[in-house]
């Protein structure tokens, strides 16, 4: 609705206060901070302004108000109040409730709202992504905008220094908010206060004001009483068993620190994350224990050992079982020791049974609460809200308030924020505890610091600090909560603590200060904005800085293809050193690379930006990250969407109207003027099978000569009961005609077209010949009988038969009129327009007007009259029959009956009517008897044997026509690329015609073929141009240019659209020069001539515009076209082979050309996974896949799942991406070849059995493929472990056992495998054909088929019409429960599975239904798909169409020449030179017993053959140095930093130092240190280097770091210097 025509909008003046109109008049002049107490209408202030500023808001402007608020809950508060006190149009935003993808939803989004309030992280992200630009938002308004700090990166900030201040056209009216503009700790003085307010006035460049006269705000805003609660003091405990406890919990937990130490663990950084988490849980029971009492700490491990486990750990701890397990064992002991006094005259005691409230149970400080709560008993309509720090105490301390006798008049639950780490504590179940706490149905809040904020509950009376704030902000806010204007707030204090008293006594005076301070400032410094570092992208505008560089970092990890046994997320490594620290960023295996080491910086922090935002630029760089620095392409994205869209019940909707092209040949006109016409001329070739037909030998004639291929065209017309009539053409050169004899064609064409197709222009008795004006036809073409000539070499045209028949009765002519008194009686018959000669009649057309039929007069039956009896009756003579029949009296009783022969109905001849189980034979002709009294002659000398050949010329020319239109599309593409003039026009006719036409000839076979070849030209050129992009949004890519939705666009693009053939033909829609199509069609009526499919519109409507127009418009789905695409590359495959496809593509508009200089950066970068060469038997893989590999790190590649991290090379992903597009158009090709009388649907179903991931996942088990998989999870290693057990297993095992769940990584691995194999032969098609053909080869048999049990189970229930439902699936401890509910005959049938895969739980719930159903014995008709494959005729397989030149890369072309050409000695034991310490090392061959599960690799016993080979250690070592390039000598950076540099870079252990030896006297003492460093490689190096002793242990760590380094680049893990 637009602005204009909307209701007036509420005027939120009427109810402002006069304060609030003041203060509104400032903000509209400039930038404004309005400082106000809670409670102090402070958003209607802003409310006030959007209503000032509503002329430049209202639509149809574009120009919007953003509101931000720091939170959802304050997001959704004030949306509402927008909403009440105005009628602009008001949308909210914040977490996942409104996730709008692309700029296209955002702009539909700022057309449609006016006010938009959100978070203010979703609006930098906006801005940072240009989904909104700065100079489209009017107000800009800051809700509690004293989180915009100089010095921080909060969101308020960031969008401030990134996009106002440095927006140079337009910027929006700014508007804060706050009741502190102070936030931050410690004791701040009045400077402090003042450079605060100052920066924030900075940074928003706002002025800061407020109300001059308090009382305006007395009347409004309530202040609370503050009390004071003493209780303690804690340290004089009763009894010393809370100290016992913690001393138990002490040692409890050092012993769980000590078992996860000894846990083998190569990740030091995961230990210690493991061990922090255990220290957190223990220092949140040691907290809960000091500040509640035993029973709340007893209550905190109870919940942790719970099924629920919402704790913050959790997450955390899923990766690692054996440390959950630790920690588990933790809870318990600590379970055990808080419970051994706590419950132990009854272990099934709860609270409600306790003993009176006493020390240990509870603490003092929760004594003192409880008894002050206690006296809220009698008071009515009292809310309360407790705010502690921790989650866990919030959680604990609402359960034992909820569960006291003495307090059930409280209904308690506790609240904290939904990123607490509490799974229960969604979104949905905060909002659902605030809306029951302001009804009343809660009446006390345990909170953290989340309800501080925004949480507006006016009858909230009573505020208790259980927990101290630790900011004046903090003391401000939580005081707002009590908004009842007879209100208390509360501290809970510990007798005799000072530090807490003066905190306590400190908010009031600071408070006092900070009001004076913004009143009048005692100083004008203010704080330095952090520095920022901001990429930006010119061509878009979007821009990230090092303050949004990590969560950019992560969001694009989050976004890389996963699964259950892999989360991708960065790494962050840090180094400190004498120029600062620097921050190294390990990104996931399967990005497009590995790491980036950031400057020094003057913290960790700057360090991990800095690294964070120098990956981004890469990201970007590279195209992993697009324009608009987002890491799914908006693009491809939108594309992908509408295919998706396109095949749903809806489609019919997609249907657009399009004009079809008239072949050009039978276009060109002849002159009227001209006396003598050349045309060329063609006979017709009729040959009837059998042959116990005659047809008439007619001739084409045309203006312009056929082309080749039209001339050569045969063409097999079906009739019934399997007869068939081959036609063809022959070229009888040219001819002249006369301008009469031109007229005479003409007539002759529009009479037979009349009797053909409009015969009830006949019944009148005189037609018109010759009216129609010839430039209304379409086509210029006659067809005109010919005869033999006398000499028999040649034919001629029958212009007798054509004068004869133009001199007929119909046409207003005598027929002998004026000799018939000289015929003798005997000679002529009585017809019913007079007596006309028997020699007339004969080979003639009549008219019976008593049944108004047409028949063809074959001879006259001389003994049949009248009198004659009936054929088919004994008693009834033929008189009697008409006399009965049609109450006609026969006149002519003696005059014998004519033979005629039924004119025929018009059929669609190119429609194949003939069955499999047919025998064409011979049939004798049916003819009738009928009395020539009752007969009319119409047309002389138009015989049956014309009107048999004029039955089969409408087919015959539709079929040319189509032809000719093929060949015109094919002159236009060999205009563009020679390939395409080496296919034929009858293959390119196969590609244009669609099912639709009912035809012998069909796309769809060929759409499958070339859709197979399309997903690989394109994945290949993919994979090869855009080495940014991960799986996935290759994918996406590769989907946003093969979908339907793009190959559309490009078809109308190129005019392919006006080629199609979609419709079968209809004789009655045939037109010709002599029957115009009468519909006129022009821009102005296409509309009203062509009516769209799926309107409602009246039938006689409908009929009537279901002719064709004028301009041969027809109605083709989009999904049409872009399958005709598909079929033409299938037809240029098959005709003409790649490149012949490849340049249909490139003239299409689809790049699929690749540099060879990309293979090289492939093979090249395949060289980084060389140092994983020990861990996988290369050459038994290599035996295992029928290949050698040159380029050895393709294959090491292609064998290493995600989770494998310790490497700096990839993972399969990509490879799986290459590998799955060139086996589905290889498996295609097989089948197309071996099965050419398959239907397209079952090729398809044949191909998805053949190359789904089960199917490949068998096949990698039965090679033992999973035996070199590189992995580093225990839960796969499990899974597939369980699998492979199971393929092992004989079929009357399999049958006793629920098949497990198959590893998508198997399968994963064998197209990976294939990508690499295609990659090394260098794109060598026929190579990779032999070994996809010896690897799928137990597939391809088919022996035993299983299609896709939920399209069976559709397909039986259609057939027997049962009712299916699937309805929604559930979640159910972490796994979907799919159900599957069948209505047959009446009963309802319901199956169930569960699976982690919603899609594995539905094909498993389908199958159990289908043997339900088939053991009940419904089952389908039909053959099934194994019947029919094994029953179907076979050929031999073929690689269709492969006709490119595979490349041969030698491995050390990829080199430049200035590469070191030494040898990695791996035989080296002596030293050449004397290092700089002593060392010991040990050369050690890998074992497989000593490595984690995770890890395991095949046959390590073949390690040594895996490093005889010279080349491949000349590669491992030319790898080396170019794979940590990154580890130049950097300045002062000591040799400890660079080693551990080293051991990261190499994904090695840290190392480890020791301190060995200590001598000398105390005063002049010496250390000795040394270093353990474990070298994974070929063979695994353990380096022990001694330093010399030194007078401290740093330089004794230092001598020992030297003398690692010395022996790392004597052994080649350096770069050369």
């Amino acid at each position: 609705m637009e602005g204009s025509s909307r209701s007036p909008l509420k005027d939120p003046r009427k109810i402002a206060r006069n304060y609030q109109l003041e203060l509104c008049k400032k903000a509209v002049d400039e930038n404004l901070i309005v400082f106000l107490r809670t409670g102090g209408g402070k958003t209607h202030i802003a409310v006030l302004l959007m209503y000032e500023l509503r002329n430049e808001i209202l639509k149809p402007s574009r120009s919007i108000c953003v509101f931000l608020a720091p939170t959802g809950a304050l997001v959704k508060q004030q949306a509402l109040v927008i909403e009440s006190s105005t009628n602009f149009k008001v949308s909210s935003y914040f977490g996942k409730c409104k996730r709008l993808k692309d700029h296209a939803e955002w702009d539909k989004e700022i057309d449609q709202f006016e006010v938009l309030v959100m978070t203010p992280q979703i609006l930098l992200h906006s801005l940072q992504h240009c989904f909104i630009r700065m100079e489209h938002i009017v107000l800009l308004i800051f809700d509690e905008c004293h989180h915009a700090q100089a010095q921080s990166r909060h969101p308020y900030a960031q969008i401030m220094k990134e996009f106002y201040k440095t927006n140079t056209t337009k910027v929006p009216r700014i508007f804060g908010m706050t009741a502190s503009p102070i936030v931050g700790k410690g004791g701040l003085n009045q400077l402090e206060y003042s450079r605060r307010i100052n920066s924030l006035e900075n940074l928003l460049e706002a002025k800061i004001c407020s109300v001059d006269d308090n009382l305006q705000l007395e009347c409004v805003a309530a202040t609370p009483d503050i009390k004071i609660y003493l209780y303690g003091p804690v340290a004089n405990h009763s009894s010393g068993f809370i100290v016992t406890c913690i001393q138990k919990l002490e040692e409890t937990k050092d012993e769980c620190v000590l078992t996860i130490r000894k846990e083998q663990c190569d990740d030091f950084r995961e230990l210690q994350k493991q061990i922090k988490n255990l220290e957190r849980i223990h220092g949140n029971l040691v907290f809960c224990l000091e500040n509640i009492g035993l029973q709340g700490a007893s209550y905190v491990t109870k919940i942790l050992l719970s099924s629920d486990r919402n704790d913050l750990m959790q997450m955390e701890l899923d990766n690692n079982d054996k440390v959950g397990c630790i920690v588990d064992h933790y809870l318990k002991k600590a379970h055990s020791i808080l419970n051994v006094e706590l419950l132990h005259d009854d272990p099934e005691s709860d609270l409600t049974s306790l003993k009176p409230l006493e020390e240990p149970y509870f603490s003092k400080k929760l004594i003192v609460l409880i008894g002050m709560l206690s006296t809220y008993r009698l008071k009515s309509d009292v809310k309360c809200i407790i705010f502690v720090e921790r989650v866990f105490v919030a959680r604990s301390l609402a359960y034992i308030i909820g569960n006291l006798k003495s307090l059930d008049f409280w209904k308690c639950a506790f609240l904290v924020g939904c990123r607490s780490g509490l799974r229960s504590m969604s979104r949905k179940k905060m909002n659902a505890v605030v809306q029951e706490f302001s009804l009343g149905k809660l009446n006390l809040l345990v909170a953290t610091n989340v309800a501080e904020e925004g949480l507006d509950i006016q009858t909230c009376c009573l505020v208790v600090r259980f927990d101290l704030p630790q900011t004046v902000s903090s003391f401000i806010q939580s005081r707002g909560r009590a908004r009842m204007l007879t209100s208390e707030y509360v501290f809970l204090l510990e007798r005799g603590n000072e530090r807490d008293e003066m905190l306590v006594e400190s908010f009031s005076t600071r408070e006092d200060i900070m009001k004076k301070e913004v009143i009048s400032r005692t100083s004008k410094e203010s704080f330095n904005d952090l520095e920022e570092k901001i990429y930006k992208v010119y061509s878009t505008g979007a821009s990230v800085s090092t303050g949004c560089s990590i969560s950019l970092l992560h969001h694009y990890c989050a976004k890389l293809p996963r699964d259950m046994y892999f989360t991708p997320q960065p790494k962050f490594f840090y180094l400190e050193d004498l120029d600062g620290t620097t921050c190294r960023v390990i990104l996931p295996p399967n990005a497009p690379f590995r790491q980036v080491v950031s400057s020094p910086c003057s913290s960790k922090d700057e360090a991990k930006r800095v690294a964070s935002l120098q990956a981004c630029i890469t990201l970007h760089e590279r195209g992993a990250l697009s324009d608009y620095l987002l890491p799914d392409h908006g693009k491809g994205t939108k594309k992908a969407n509408a295919s998706e869209c396109e095949d749903n019940e809806d489609d019919h909707l997609s249907e657009e109207l399009h004009e079809m092209l008239v072949p050009s040949v039978l276009k060109e006109p002849w002159s009227d003027s001209e006396a003598h016409v050349p045309l060329h001329f063609y006979e017709i070739k009729f040959i009837p099978i059998p042959e116990d037909r005659v047809y008439r030998k007619f001739g084409l004639v045309v203006k312009c000569p056929l082309p080749k291929e039209a001339e050569a065209m045969k063409v097999d017309l079906h009739l019934a009961h399997g007869r068939i009539v081959k036609t063809s053409f022959i070229s009888s050169g040219v001819l002249t005609f006369s301008r009469e004899e031109i007229t005479l064609a003409q007539k002759f064409q529009e009479m037979f077209l009349k009797v053909i197709l409009d015969r009830s222009a006949f019944f009148s008795d005189v037609v018109l010949l010759g009216n129609l004006k010839s430039h209304c036809s379409l086509t210029f073409y006659l067809l005109l009988p010919v005869k033999q000539c006398a000499g028999g070499k040649s034919v001629v045209i029958d212009w007798h038969t054509i004068r004869c028949c133009l001199s007929s009765p119909a046409f207003g002519c005598q027929v002998n009129s004026d000799r018939m008194d000289y015929v003798p009686i005997y000679d002529t018959l009585e017809l019913l327009n007079g007596p006309v000669k028997k020699v007339d009649v004969l080979h003639s057309l009549i008219f019976t007007p008593h049944n108004k039929q047409f028949f063809f007069i074959d001879g006259i039956v001389d003994d049949i009259n009248a009198d004659s009896r009936r054929k088919g009756s004994k008693d009834i003579s033929n008189a009697q029959h008409y006399k009965e029949r049609f109450g006609i009296q026969l006149k002519h009783p003696d005059q014998p009956f004519l033979k005629a022969k039924q004119l025929f109905a018009l059929r669609n001849l190119l429609h194949n009517r003939l069955q499999e189980s047919t025998v064409v034979r011979e049939t004798e002709e049916h003819f009738d008897v009928i009395p020539p009294e009752l007969c009319c002659l119409k047309i002389v000398g138009f015989s049956k044997d014309i009107g048999s050949s004029l039955s089969l010329l409408p087919s015959l020319m539709h079929r040319l026509e189509n032809l000719l239109v093929a060949v015109e599309l094919k002159n236009v593409l060999s205009r563009f690329f020679r390939e395409a003039s080496e296919i034929s026009g009858d293959c390119i006719l196969e590609a244009l015609t669609t099912e639709k036409c009912l035809e012998r000839l069909s796309l769809e076979r060929f759409e499958v073929l070339g859709d197979a070849f399309l997903k690989y030209a394109v994945g290949r050129h993919s994979f090869l141009s855009f080495e940014g992009l991960d799986e996935g949004q290759l994918t996406k890519r590769r989907s946003s240019i093969v979908n339907n939705a793009n190959l559309y666009d490009l078809a109308i693009k190129n005019n392919l659209q006006v080629y199609i053939c979609n419709e079968s033909f209809e004789p009655s829609q045939f037109f010709a020069l002599g029957r115009p199509c009468m519909v006129s069609c022009n821009i102005d009526t296409k509309s009203t001539t062509c009516y769209q499919r799926g309107q409602e519109i009246d039938v006689d409507v409908a009929e009537a515009h279901k002719s064709k127009c004028s301009k041969s418009h027809r109605w083709l789905h989009r999904k049409t076209i872009a399958d005709v695409v598909e079929a033409l590359v299938g037809a240029f495959l098959v005709e003409s082979g790649f490149r012949a496809a490849t340049a249909f593509l490139r003239w299409l508009g689809i790049q699929v050309d690749f540099e060879i200089l990309d293979v090289h950066r492939v093979l090249r970068e395949s060289k980084v996974n060389l140092p994983l060469f020990g861990k996988i038997n290369v050459p038994a893989l290599e035996e295992s896949l029928g290949y050698k590999f040159r380029h050895k790190g393709l294959l090491l590649q292609a064998f290493v799942h995600p989770s494998y991290q310790k490497h700096s090379g990839g993972c399969y992903q990509n490879l799986e991406f290459l590998g799955d597009a060139v086996m589905e158009y290889l498996v295609t090709s097989y089948l197309y070849s071996v099965y050419p009388d398959l239907k397209p649907g079952q090729l398809t179903d044949l191909r998805s059995i053949t190359v789904n991931n089960n199917s490949l996942a068998h096949i990698a088990a039965q090679q033992f493929f999973h035996l070199y998989l590189l992995k580093d999870s225990c839960g796969l290693t499990l899974a597939i472990n369980e699998f492979v057990s199971y393929v092992q297993l004989s079929e009357s095992e399999q049958e006793q056992l629920e098949e497990p769940s198959f590893p998508k990584v198997l399968g994963d691995i064998v197209e990976s495998s294939i990508g690499a194999i295609l990659l090394d032969s260098g794109f060598n098609l026929e190579l990779v054909w032999k070994i996809m053909l010896k690897l799928l080869n137990p597939i391809l048999s088919f022996s035993s088929l299983k299609l896709n049990p939920v399209r069976e189970l559709r397909e039986l229930c259609q057939f027997k019409n049962f009712e299916l439902q699937f309805p929604d699936h559930e979640k159910v401890k972490g796994d979907y429960l799919v159900r599957i509910e069948i209505r047959a005959n009446g009963k309802l049938l319901s199956f169930t599975a569960t699976n982690h895969s919603s899609k594995v739980a539905r094909r498993m719930a389908a199958q159990e239904a289908l043997r339900e159903l088939k053991a009940r014995g419904y089952r389908h008709k039909s053959k099934s798909l194994e019947e029919i494959v094994q029953s179907t005729h076979k050929r031999e397989a073929q690689l269709i169409g492969y006709d490119e030149e595979c490349m041969v890369i030698d491995p050390g072309d990829l080199f430049e020449a200035n590469f070191t050409e030494t040898q990695l000695d791996l035989d080296w034991q002596e030293e050449q030179e004397v290092p700089p310490s002593r060392d010991h090392s040990h050369h050690e061959q890998s074992n497989l017993s000593k490595w984690p599960s995770g890890e395991s690799s095949a046959h390590t016993d073949n390690l040594q053959n895996n490093s005889h080979d010279p080349a491949l250690q000349q590669q491992i070592h030319q790898n080396m140095e170019i794979t940590f390039d990154y580890m130049e000598t950097i300045g002062n950076k000591s040799a400890k930093s660079k080693l551990y540099e080293i051991c990261a870079a190499h994904y090695w252990n840290r190392p480890e130092f020791v301190c060995c030896k200590e001598e000398g006297p105390s005063h002049l003492r010496m250390f000795t240190c040394m270093v353990l460093v474990k070298a994974d490689g070929i063979k695994s190096v353990i380096l022990e280097c001694e330093s010399d002793p030194k007078p401290q242990k740093k330089a004794a760590e230092e001598h020992a770091a030297q003398g690692a380094l010395w022996c790392l680049n004597h052994l080649g893990y350096l770069p050369k210097q």
